[in-house]
């Protein structure tokens, strides 16, 4: 079990703050962009998608008024 005597110990955490601390934050900070990241990537693939929904849409309709015009 630590004791600390002072909130500057425990900041220090026996010698290992900054990889204690440097470890947290890196945590906190990847926690913290994952969500972001997701939904970017997330409205990303709906424009693709629909982009390719209405091109391919834009094709058939092309063939149709091709075959009808034949």
């Amino acid at each position: 079990m630590m004791v600390w005597n002072s909130f500057s110990d425990f900041l220090a955490m026996g010698g290992y703050g900054l990889y204690v601390w440097g470890s947290v934050g890196a945590t906190a900070l990847l926690m913290l962009a994952e969500p972001i990241i997701v939904a970017r990537r997330n409205s990303a693939l709906k424009t693709q998608l629909q982009r390719q929904f209405n091109a391919e849409r834009a094709d058939r309709g092309e063939r149709k008024a091709r075959r009808s015009q034949a």
